[in-house]
């Protein structure tokens, strides 16, 4: 029987349980890698044709062919975005070489070890001072008190971006990330709640940019804004759009695994405990495992840039392919029992973070540190925090680029503060 490819685009499947999504993916994925769909946007004026990418292989393939499949016609969303939009959310996710190599190279370039050490501390110390806050309660809502402002407050930091913004970077990025939840946008139409977002971030940013250009201090803005001699620089319309991309790509992962995570851990209790008996050294192999299994971004689209075949399929120039990084991380042809959670798998060469190639995430050195300090943390100082009920997802119109959580309450011992209050 054909798999009934409806469901994909439908809003109310990505409201299931994870679980239950990812085994639909797994009977699709039994017939092919592939899985033909249609997409119809009304608010946008859209219908497409596209094809779902839902096996490893391929979507590994799919990565490394840049120049058979690129980033840069329309979006890496399935539908091609407003060009005024494309214009505040672009940055390098959607841009093909040369560009995307001498923005990346930029970027990158400033991500220095000292950088490095600095955001080490600052992951430390963000994470037990929310943890203080709540600790002493005994029940709260995990995503509002921890798993969202842990990563905005590391990437303020980072960037400069003083704390008394936070509610505003906050709001702003809620809004860019839950577009299709109405809570998210206070009943707005998407496209002006995300160009209000957009425009709002935007001139934070742009005053933030202009006050480093005058005062240059130790943040990721300020190494970005002077260069060294001879060096190559963002322009004024290039930073932006980066500044942006960082306060939304740059959290979504870290919040929504730190959520599915405590959800996961809390469904196999046998797993918890064996990372609990050993916090750190357990750290590196269980964070792959929870990316693995939560993969919070939920796609990538690339366009075929002319007649060729992938993983034996025949793909037409101008062709959308939409890569589903969560099922291809449950294709049995790669893990062992992908359904199940096993803490020191190894290898796990997941793509949560994109497959190999020019786009892998730029920030996935530091999401992976901000999850392995956030759960040792967890598990330390609340050992017995479990959740209370299943985590609420954020509501979708169609396919969701993030699998974002809006809500999970969880309750625990209450417990000493470690500061010195």
């Amino acid at each position: 029987m054909a798999a009934d490819s409806s469901l994909l685009v439908d809003g109310s499947f990505w409201q299931r349980p994870l679980a239950e999504r990812m085994q639909v993916f797994a009977e699709w994925r039994e017939e092919s890698p592939f899985l033909r769909a249609h997409l119809d946007v009304p608010f946008f004026g859209q219908e497409v044709d596209f094809t779902a990418v839902i096996g490893h292989a391929e979507v590994c393939e799919v990565s490394r062919r840049p120049q058979d499949f690129c980033s840069g016609r329309g979006s890496t969303s399935i539908i091609d975005l407003p060009v005024e939009i494309v214009e505040y959310f672009s940055s390098i996710i959607v841009m093909d070489d040369p560009r995307h190599a001498r923005q990346r190279g930029i970027v990158a370039r400033a991500f220095t070890p000292r950088h490095l050490q600095d955001l080490s501390d600052s992951v430390e110390r963000v994470c037990s001072e929310l943890l203080d806050e709540v600790c002493e309660l005994g029940e709260v809502d995990l995503v509002a008190t921890v798993a969202e402002p842990f990563p905005l407050l590391v990437i303020c930091d980072m960037l400069g971006i003083p704390r008394s913004e936070l509610a505003t970077v906050l709001r702003c990025t809620n809004v860019i990330l839950g577009a299709g939840d109405l809570e998210a946008t206070g009943g707005e139409d998407v496209l002006s709640a995300l160009l209000s977002a957009g425009t709002e971030l935007t001139g934070l940013l742009s005053e933030l940019v202009e006050h480093r250009r005058e005062h240059p201090s130790d943040d990721l803005t300020s190494a970005l804004v002077h260069a060294d001699v001879g060096e190559d620089w963002l322009g004024a319309e290039e930073l932006a759009p980066f500044f942006i991309l960082l306060t939304t790509a740059g959290n979504d992962t870290t919040r929504n695994a730190i959520s599915h995570g405590v959800h996961l851990l809390a469904s196999h209790p046998e797993q918890k405990a064996i990372w609990a008996a050993d916090p750190e050294g357990m750290a590196p192999a269980a964070v792959e495992e929870l990316l693995r299994l939560a993969s919070p971004v939920i796609y990538m689209r690339r366009t075929a840039t002319r007649d060729t075949t992938v993983g034996g399929l025949e793909v037409s120039e101008g062709e959308k392919l939409a890569m589903f990084y969560g099922a291809a991380n449950r294709d049995p042809r790669v893990f062992a029992a992908p359904e199940s959670m096993d803490l020191r798998r190894a290898p796990n060469p997941h793509v949560a973070f994109g497959a190999p190639g020019p786009h892998f995430c730029l920030g996935a050195h530091l999401a992976r540190r901000e999850l392995s300090v956030a759960f040792r943390q967890l598990l330390t100082r609340l050992p017995d925090l479990e959740p209370v009920g299943e985590p609420e997802l954020l509501e979708s119109r169609s396919i969701p680029l993030v699998g974002g959580v809006k809500r999970l309450p969880v309750r625990f011992t209450p417990v000493a503060r470690t500061d010195a209050r």
